[in-house]
């Protein structure tokens, strides 16, 4: 191989070329360009890679569980919109960390006096499901006076693992919107107990709802759902409560455009709060974290009515932007009101107060949300796929007396046939509640649900001596009459003179007294 020899070194006397400010200032914004298109393709790929949540978009109703009258949320499961949001689980008025329906009605107390477990499982059997709404606006939300963190989040445990739930809903509204502490709480209570059920394969789906006007949610709004993306929760959706706008509703705006106003700058809004918490969301996964819950009917405003038009006017917005949920309320007030309620601009809480003829609205707002509000819902029971013939109703096990086809019963009383169990529309004997009748006033019997794993038979109530006279064998009783025996309550079902009422236990259906249970004597109570 041969080598040059060196060659002489030369000078020139060519200027070296120097980086000019303008070209310092295109190359700093081209790398910049680089960098930011590579952050949002890098944000736009990790926003394509978050799981929807539900596979599908899904609707339900929300169902004010202590509204009177009792509203029978179980027979929703018969129809095509059999999904149900129960509200609201709140603190006891007397026990912060206690949950309670209505701040009343502990989970035990509710489970006997309005019979939720068994409603809830009649639900399922026929293919519907439930979520629990904790807030809402007369209450205190669970945060907002618990203080003591391990017993806050061991009450929302507590519910979810009575009900089995897979989806919660946060009513955060009124005063606890602004109650900053409780937010805290609340979002690190949620976020530990989301990631601890995920740890042992158990899903939680947590929505937020938030009330909004046209312009979108409000400060307290916002910021009460920053501090859940800020603790960690998987909020699944924030549902808004597209409902009574007031002063914020522009005159000759109706109650639909107000509220595709509102969802619009909702979801401008929440794509601002995941980007300021670090995670950008492309509009497709942001609009099925929107959800929209609209009053049906007559609003707490007096001249804004949500109509059966606006109805489907929102259900065609939603669906045509992929909102991943819709719900209205309520359930209990999806009908007509009566001839005999006059002023139906006073809102009801168990009719709409709009002419639907044979319209529901959940027909309307539910159509084309074919999702199931949780996905592993029982769908139908062990007791129910099995024949009749095949089925020995057990007293040990059961809550409440057999049926009888010689027995008696009062209006009221409840009985357990084929592992279900009936309640008494008006006396009857000798009609079988299971009697495959086409039409509900055909049997004096109504079906409250399955019995349920692990139940005994219902310990009998008694009352303070003086609430009802003392049996007495020289005392002649016409049907009806109400008597106390050793403080057991007992009521009469025809005339009868000398017969005890203790003898109803051992022979209940030849007896002409019948024990009052609980739930009788609190319906008694609320009628006097």
């Amino acid at each position: 191989m041969n080598a040059q020899a060196p060659q002489p070194a030369t000078t020139t006397t060519e200027p070296m070329r120097r980086l000019s400010i303008f070209r310092l200032f295109i190359s700093l914004l081209v790398l910049a360009g680089i960098g930011v298109g590579a952050y949002f393709a890098f944000q736009t790929y990790q926003s394509n890679q978050i799981p929807n949540g539900s596979s599908k978009p899904w609707f339900a109703s929300y169902v004010d569980v202590t509204a009177t009258p009792t509203f029978a949320f179980e027979k929703i499961g018969a129809t095509s919109q059999r999904d149900a949001i129960l509200s609201f689980i709140v603190s006891k008025s007397d026990d912060a960390c206690t949950p309670a329906w209505g701040s009343s009605y502990t989970l035990d107390k509710a489970s006997s006096a309005l019979d939720l477990d068994r409603r809830i499982a009649r639900l399922q059997q026929q293919g519907g499901s439930v979520a629990v709404s904790f807030g809402g606006l007369l209450n205190n939300e669970l945060a907002v006076k618990c203080t003591d963190a391990t017993k806050l989040e061991s009450a929302y445990q507590a519910v979810i693992d009575r009900y089995h739930i897979t989806t919660i809903d946060l009513d955060i509204e009124g005063d606890a919107l602004n109650n900053t502490a409780a937010n805290e709480r609340r979002a690190t209570a949620i976020a530990h107990l989301q990631k601890a059920r995920r740890d042992n394969g158990k899903p939680l789906a947590v929505w937020l709802t938030l009330p909004v006007t046209p312009q979108g949610m409000s400060e307290a709004g916002t910021a009460t759902t920053s501090t859940l993306l800020n603790k960690g929760v998987d909020v699944a959706g924030v549902n808004v409560m597209t409902m009574d706008y007031g002063k914020s509703l522009s005159k000759g705006k109706d109650m639909l455009s107000g509220s595709e106003s509102a969802l619009m700058e909702t979801k401008r809004q929440l794509g601002i709060l995941y980007d300021r918490a670090g995670t950008h969301l492309n509009d497709n996964t942001l609009w099925r974290k929107i959800g929209a819950t609209p009053m049906i009917g007559q609003n707490d405003t007096a001249d804004e009515i949500f109509t059966l038009d606006n109805a489907k006017g929102l259900n065609n917005f939603a669906l045509s932007h992929g909102l991943g949920r819709m719900s209205m309320w309520s359930a209990n007030r999806d009908i007509t009101c009566g001839s005999n309620y006059i002023d139906v601009t006073i809102v009801s809480s168990s009719c709409s107060g709009v002419i639907q003829g044979n319209t529901p609205f959940a027909s309307l707002l539910g159509a084309g949300f074919v999702g199931n509000l949780n996905s592993n819902a029982q769908t139908v029971t062990k007791a129910e796929s099995q024949s009749t013939k095949q089925i020995t109703d057990d007293p040990s096990k059961s809550p409440y007396q057999i049926w009888s086809e010689t027995g008696a019963y009062l209006e009221g009383t409840k009985v357990v046939w084929h592992h279900n169990v009936y309640q008494a529309k008006w006396w009857t004997q000798g009609d079988m509640p299971d009697s495959p009748v086409l039409q509900s006033w055909q049997t004096p019997w109504q079906l409250i649900g399955p019995v349920l794993p692990g139940e005994k038979p219902v310990s009998q109530a008694t009352l303070p001596e003086g609430t009802y006279p003392n049996w007495s064998g020289d005392t002649s009783y016409n049907a009806g009459q109400r008597v106390l025996l050793n403080g057991t309550p007992y009521q009469a079902k025809w005339w009868n003179q000398g017969q005890s009422p203790a003898a109803s236990t051992s022979a209940p259906d030849s007896s002409p007294w019948t024990a009052l249970t609980q739930a009788q004597i609190d319906a008694i109570e609320s009628n006097k």
